[in-house]
């Protein structure tokens, strides 16, 4: 398998394309932008427009054999959609891009093992689980960072911080491409992993430091908050594909 359609070449996305054509392989990418195709052809990559929200076909697209879905679309109708072409493409693997936001804050260690409360998110993950059409790995990213997306500017001055006592749970591009690089070479399909460094700094650490990297003041945070937190563990990634996070210290500056 050599040929790779990206949907979505967004800050994800354009490095993840970047990488795979360093890597030898023929990379597809998708916008929903007429103004950034003209970048992406820039970059060798060749770009379709393609958004999953409209009812238009898209199969020169599909055309390959690994497709990474890469857009925050939730649109269950549109995903519906983009699976009744798939079905029809050559498409043989598939890696969906999700999130560990669909587990809840029980102030415990979150594992693939707990059970998730239905939402759009886990909606579209089991439609692609069901689907006996392809094969698909579920990767639950954590928060995400690197590059241009650097935490001192997610709270600006005087918007106080919450749960300083909660935990993050952070992962970095770099890593994001890596894994996905390596369930690919792995040929890893037909499961689901939790994607994040395993280094959980609380809140009040990781975003003071975040602030003052970047020469903003100390944040503020609301003190009188019940605790509510979760700690994503991402023990099955790493055992299964025998991974070491390239960025696992969280407080190291970025």
């Amino acid at each position: 398998m050599n040929s790779i359609s990206i949907l979505g070449a967004g800050w994800l996305g354009k490095e993840l394309a970047v990488s795979f054509t360093e890597d030898g392989f023929s990379v597809k990418v998708s916008t929903t932008s007429e103004k950034k195709v003209p970048v992406l052809e820039a970059l060798g990559f060749d770009t379709f427009i393609v958004d999953i929200e409209t009812y238009e076909e898209f199969d020169d697209f599909l055309n390959s054999d690994i497709l990474i879905i890469a857009i925050t679309s939730k649109d269950i109708d549109a995903f519906e959609r983009l699976i009744s072409q798939i079905k029809y493409s050559p498409i043989q693997k598939i890696i969906l891009v999700s999130s560990t936001g669909v587990y809840q804050a029980k102030n415990k260690v979150v594992t693939e093992q707990d059970s998730v409360p239905n939402s759009s998110l886990v909606t579209i993950e089991n439609l692609f689980k069901e689907s006996t059409f392809f094969e698909t790995t579920i990767v639950r990213f954590g928060g995400l960072f690197g590059g241009e997306r650097h935490p001192a500017n997610w709270f600006k001055d005087g918007k106080k911080i919450p749960q300083p006592n909660g935990y993050v749970n952070m992962i970095h591009r770099d890593d994001c491409i890596e894994i996905i690089h390596e369930i690919i070479a792995q040929n890893c399909w037909n499961d689901t992993f939790n994607a994040c460094a395993s280094h959980h700094p609380t809140r009040r650490e990781y975003y003071t430091l975040a602030k003052l990297s970047k020469g903003f003041q100390v944040p503020e945070f609301e003190e009188h908050q019940p605790d509510k937190w979760k700690i994503i563990s991402s023990k099955k990634l790493e055992n299964t594909l025998h991974y070491k996070f390239i960025h696992n210290d969280l407080l190291k500056p970025y």
